[in-house]
């Protein structure tokens, strides 16, 4: 359920509704909008109690969120959410390329890939320092070591950077150097994780999981919103099919479905979902003409002696190549 508050609402009417809101035993979410505040109230069935709220001074109307998703939808917030991360504005009319190596492997490594992307023009750089891998006598990363390394590249380079969180304990650590945390797409019904990565009001890059629907993404998404983190980028990486031929099966429909049922931003990662480096730029082009606000793309220097993913990513030279690519198509779907 939402409450739409009146042009002419003061704070402290505001604050009435939300102390009623609590009274009744459900959270109250509020959204500041350009000439209004509209509030969420999340819990089982508060529609039962919206009788309560229409004759309170300053409530202009309240209204059902047919949805399970609340904050989340469409219906809650119809205007995109746009945040800043280093200068750069997420969901915003820029397209924003995220890319760097699946994993940090050394110093010299991460550094010079982060040089490169640079160079090449993409504006976020990507590593992983925590792996979680299918096998596990697979490298499963440097740790903390990985994300001190990320965070010298940053001051190197000027990029924010992502990386992936595997466990709730570990937030407060990798949000320490982490611009943006990443839940992969394993994690994305990891509740513990989800709720301390909402609680953390952190940027958080949600991948959608290997067999999820895009409902259940959004549910996902709804845990983080529900403690007040509205800075989240959802992300298609592929799901799970019949088909073999390719490592997932990109869902290209996800995107302009997900722009039509949320006010999230939506990013394609075209590494994991084609998991062959010749197809990325192809499934990248596809993305950004289907309305994706951002790419998450992996690149290495030497991909055949990657420690991990090293069959989809891109060498410094072809990423240069995509980032030209998908500016071209951004720029004729009147995106820049």
């Amino acid at each position: 359920m939402m409450i739409i508050m009146n042009v002419e609402a003061t704070p402290e009417q505001v604050e009435a509704v939300v102390e009623r809101i609590t009274a009744n035993g459900f959270k109250p979410l509020v959204l500041h909008g350009e000439e209004r505040k509209v509030i969420a109230v999340v819990g089982k069935d508060p529609y039962s109690t919206h009788e309560q709220y229409i004759y309170l001074p300053g409530v202009e109307q309240v209204m059902p969120i047919s949805r399970p998703y609340k904050v989340t939808s469409r219906e809650f917030k119809p205007q995109n959410t746009v945040f800043p991360v280093n200068g750069f504005a997420i969901g915003g009319d820029e397209v924003i390329i995220m890319a760097g190596p699946c994993s940090v492997e050394s110093r010299a490594q991460l550094l010079e890939t982060a040089q490169a992307i640079k160079e090449a023009g993409g504006q976020i750089l990507r590593g992983g320092a925590y792996k979680p891998r299918t096998s596990p006598y697979s490298f499963q990363g440097l740790g903390e070591e990985g994300l001190e390394i990320l965070a010298e590249a940053r001051e190197l380079t000027g990029m924010p950077v992502v990386t992936e969180v595997t466990s709730h304990d570990l937030v407060p650590l990798v949000a320490k150097y982490a611009d943006i945390l990443q839940i992969g797409a394993r994690n994305m019904q990891n509740f513990a994780l989800l709720n301390a990565a909402g609680a953390s009001q952190h940027p958080i890059l949600l991948k959608r999981g290997l067999s999820a629907t895009i409902e259940e993404l959004l549910m996902s998404a709804e845990y983080i919103l529900s403690h007040g983190n509205r800075q989240v980028i959802l992300c298609e990486r592929g799901i799970r099919t019949f088909e073999t031929s390719t490592r997932n099966t990109t869902d290209i429909n996800a995107i302009p479905v997900l722009k039509s049922l949320t006010h999230l931003p939506v990013f394609l990662d075209p590494s994991h979902s084609t998991g062959r480096w010749e197809f990325v730029t192809p499934i990248a082009r596809a993305g950004i003409a289907a309305g994706a606000d951002g790419l998450i793309v992996e690149v290495h220097l030497n991909p055949e002696k990657a420690l991990s993913d090293g069959a989809q990513s891109l060498k410094p030279e072809r990423f240069a190549q995509l980032v030209r690519q998908a500016r071209a198509i951004a720029r004729d779907v009147d995106r820049c």
